[in-house]
C-alpha cells in the first residue's frame, strides 16, 4: 500500500479538476480536515488556474494527472466530468496512490467493480466522495432513528429539489438520477440498509447533447422492510429540502436548505470557524403521543469525510466511504433505469 515519508507527516493530495466540484466542495473542506495538505491543483483552463492562484495562494497547478503524479503526491481527488474519471481513477491506481473519486465514481456497478479491482490489487484505498452522509439534514433523521421514538419504522421520504436548470449535466453520461440521485440513494442506504428492488419513475428532456433524465421519483425496498422514496428535480423552478420518516410510534420531518453549500456559495470557508460550522436554524419536528417537539440539527461536516480518509490511509479507522459502498449505490441507480424503461419493479443486483 502506498505510505507517507513520515508518519506524522500530512497526506499530500493533489486535487484533480476545479469546477464547481473542485473549486466549492472539494477544496475547502481538505483545508478544513485534520491531517491532510492540498499540494496541487490539475486544470487546464487559464480561468481556473487564476482562481487557484486567487483561492490558494501558493498551490501549484499542472496540466495533467500524469504531471501531478510525477511531482510526488500520496492521494489524489479526481473531481473531473463523470465521462472522465475511470480512465484517471485508474491511471492514479496503477501509479501506487490512493484515490477520492467524486459521485457517481462510475456510470455503472460493473465498471466501479472494474475499478475496486484494481485498487485492491494495488493496495491502495479507493473512497467514493459520498459526502452528503454528513450533511445536517441527514445526521439529525440518523439521530431520530436511532432514539428509537419512531417506533418500527414504515418508510422515509427524501425530497431534493433544486431551481438550477444551468446545472443539469445534458447526455447519456448526465443525468440528475447519476448527479443528486447518487447523492440521495447513498444517503437512504446509509441510513436504512441495503436495497432489495427499486420502482422508478424518471422525468426526461431532449436537449442538443441527447437524451436527458431531468427529474426522479424511486420507491426503494429495502432488505430491512423499510420503504424509502426519493425525488428530486432541477428543470421545475422549486427549490425544497424536505424529510418525512414515519413509524409505529409517530412521525417526523424536517424543511430546510442546504446550509452547508449554501455558506460555501456565500464565500465562507469551514476552517474559518469549524465550531460554528454547519449549523442549520431549521427544527425537525417529532411527533408522537407525547405530543410535537422541535428536534434541534445536528452539525453539518463534509470536512470529516476528509479527516476519515487520512485516518484510512495511515491505518488508523476505515475508510469513510469504500467503494463496495458506491458501487451498492450504483446498483440500485442501475436498477431504477432499468425499472424506468420497462416500467415494472426491478431487482437490485450487486
Amino acid at each position: 500500500m502506498a505510505g507517507l515519508s513520515e508518519s506524522g507527516d500530512p497526506v499530500r493530495l493533489g486535487l484533480v479538476g476545479y469546477g464547481t466540484g473542485g473549486q466549492h466542495f472539494h477544496a475547502p473542506f481538505i483545508d478544513a480536515a485534520d491531517g491532510i495538505e492540498l499540494v496541487g491543483v490539475v486544470t487546464r483552463s487559464a480561468e481556473r488556474r487564476a482562481l487557484v492562484a486567487e483561492d490558494w495562494p501558493g498551490v501549484p497547478t499542472y496540466e495533467s494527472l500524469t504531471e501531478i503524479l510525477a511531482a510526488g503526491v500520496d492521494a489524489v481527488t479526481i473531481t473531473t466530468p463523470p465521462a472522465t474519471r475511470r480512465d484517471l481513477v485508474l491511471e492514479a491506481i496503477a501509479a501506487g496512490v490512493h484515490v477520492v473519486a467524486d459521485k457517481p465514481f462510475a456510470p455503472t456497478a460493473a465498471v466501479g467493480s472494474e475499478m475496486a479491482v484494481a485498487a485492491e490489487s494495488a493496495g491502495v484505498l479507493l473512497s467514493v466522495f459520498h459526502n452528503r452522509r454528513w450533511d445536517s439534514d441527514v445526521r439529525t433523521l440518523a439521530g431520530v432513528l436511532e432514539s428509537g421514538e419512531l417506533g418500527d419504522l414504515w418508510r422515509v421520504h427524501s425530497r431534493f429539489d433544486l431551481d438550477d436548470p444551468a446545472t443539469l449535466e445534458a447526455g447519456p453520461t448526465g443525468g440528475l438520477l447519476r448527479d443528486i440521485g447518487s447523492h440521495v440513494v447513498d444517503q437512504m442506504v446509509w441510513l436504512l440498509g441495503p436495497v432489495r428492488a427499486v420502482t422508478a419513475h424518471l422525468d426526461y428532456v431532449k436537449l442538443p447533447e441527447g437524451h436527458t433524465d431531468a427529474g426522479f421519483v424511486l420507491d426503494l425496498h429495502h432488505t430491512s422492510g423499510v420503504l424509502s422514496v426519493v425525488e428530486s428535480s432541477k428543470l421545475n423552478r422549486l427549490a425544497v429540502r424536505e424529510l418525512r420518516a414515519y413509524g409505529s410510534g409517530g412521525s417526523y420531518r424536517w424543511v430546510g436548505s442546504d446550509v452547508q453549500a449554501q455558506a460555501i456559495f456565500a464565500g465562507r470557508r469551514p476552517a474559518d470557524d469549524l465550531e460554528g460550522w454547519g449549523y442549520d436554524d431549521h427544527r425537525g419536528l417529532l411527533a408522537t403521543d407525547q405530543g410535537e417537539r422541535a428536534v434541534v440539527s445536528a452539525q453539518g461536516r463534509y470536512h470529516d469525510f476528509y479527516t476519515q480518509f487520512v485516518a484510512a490511509v495511515r491505518g488508523d479507522g476505515p475508510q469513510p466511504v469504500r467503494a463496495s459502498e458506491g458501487i451498492a449505490t450504483l446498483a440500485v441507480l442501475d436498477a431504477a433505469r432499468a425499472s424506468a424503461e420497462m416500467g415494472r419493479t426491478v431487482d437490485v443486483t450487486v
